[in-house]
């Protein structure tokens, strides 16, 4: 089997930001299914879109693969484009924001493609409904490279941290809790601390007894949106008003860390709520947690290892793509 995965090399697209979860975990495991990986990586012609249309066809023709992957994040890539690789070989793209997206993204590229995957069960109807009938569930997952871990061999360095990029809810939200005596450390772009490597990353994960996952849709606290004029033209503004389950829910405790999150609809399809993964519900809610699981090491303990071992017995993304491919007919 032959594969031309159509991927970004850096985070959406800028070296500036690292590599990309595609350069990180999609090649790496695309190439644990087949040695016949032949990545198409555009960051460098996102500046012309005609360009880069010629250059993938030129490539994909020269290559003849069996499937070309996407992991489309806007409209990278024309119609006719789409339509042509479509004529010739097996297309297949990952949409990864159906959730809040579908209406305005997805329904307008699936039929442009052979297959899609989406991590939303309740699009699965929605393509139904406009006469698409090759989409598939599928779900972010963990790289399944983690050695096993011994939760009580190791020190830790922060009390609660955050890593994601800084927006103006997530920096009001961290601001409610340090004015409510916790101390939060935030790593990403726009906080203080800036970026970290993926290495870096893990490492904080591990390191942290709370790693908080903080929504990035839109908020509905009344306090928050009327705290600025930008946080009321966010509410009034944004489409993302629906909470999804991403990557980050599975890489958290992939790497050893507890996490305390927003809840996400069927979030329980993967964790048990209160065994291996805690939600909370409200800033003060949030605030109360943390201070409780800081407080009761033994419970905080048993629930990081009941989420690790959840992830390290789900599938990969390697063993994704694989199930993916078998249901397409090609393994």
């Amino acid at each position: 089997m032959k594969i031309v995965p159509v991927l970004q090399r850096y985070d959406y697209g800028r070296k500036s930001r690292g590599e990309s979860l595609d350069a990180r975990g999609v090649h790496p495991s695309l190439l644990k299914i087949t040695d016949d990986v032949y990545p198409f990586w555009y960051d460098d012609l996102l500046n012309d879109k005609n360009v880069l249309q010629e250059k993938l066809i030129q490539f994909v023709d020269t290559i003849k693969p069996d499937i070309i992957l996407f992991i489309l994040m806007k409209d990278e890539f024309s119609f006719p484009t789409l339509d042509y690789l479509k004529e010739k070989y097996t297309t297949i793209n990952w949409f990864c924001d159906d959730q809040w997206r579908f209406d305005s993204f997805s329904k307008y590229y699936a039929p442009h493609f052979s297959h899609v995957i989406t991590t939303d069960k309740f699009a699965l109807g929605k393509y139904l409904d406009i006469g698409y009938r090759n989409a598939i569930l599928s779900q972010w997952a963990s790289f399944g490279y983690i050695p096993r871990l011994d939760f009580n061999s190791f020190e830790y360095e922060y009390d609660v941290s955050f890593v994601g990029s800084k927006s103006s809810y997530r920096k009001w939200l961290c601001d409610y809790l340090i004015k409510s005596g916790i101390n939060v450390v935030c790593f990403g772009a726009g906080w203080e601390k800036g970026r970290v490597s993926f290495d870096g990353m893990q490492e904080i994960f591990l390191k942290s007894r709370i790693n908080l996952n903080i929504s990035n849709s839109v908020s509905y606290d009344i306090r928050y949106i009327l705290s600025s004029l930008g946080s009321i033209y966010e509410f009034s503004r944004s489409s993302k008003r629906i909470e999804q389950i991403k990557a980050r829910h599975f890489e958290i405790p992939a790497f050893g860390g507890f996490q305390l999150t927003n809840y996400s609809p069927s979030i329980e399809d993967f964790f048990t709520i209160g065994r291996e993964i805690v939600i909370y519900t409200s800033p003060e809610d949030l605030s109360q947690q943390i201070k409780y699981y800081l407080e009761n090491e033994n419970e905080r303990r048993q629930i990081l290892s009941g989420g690790y071992n959840k992830v390290m017995q789900a599938p990969t993304y390697a063993e994704r793509y694989r199930e993916i491919f078998r249901t397409i007919g090609y393994l």
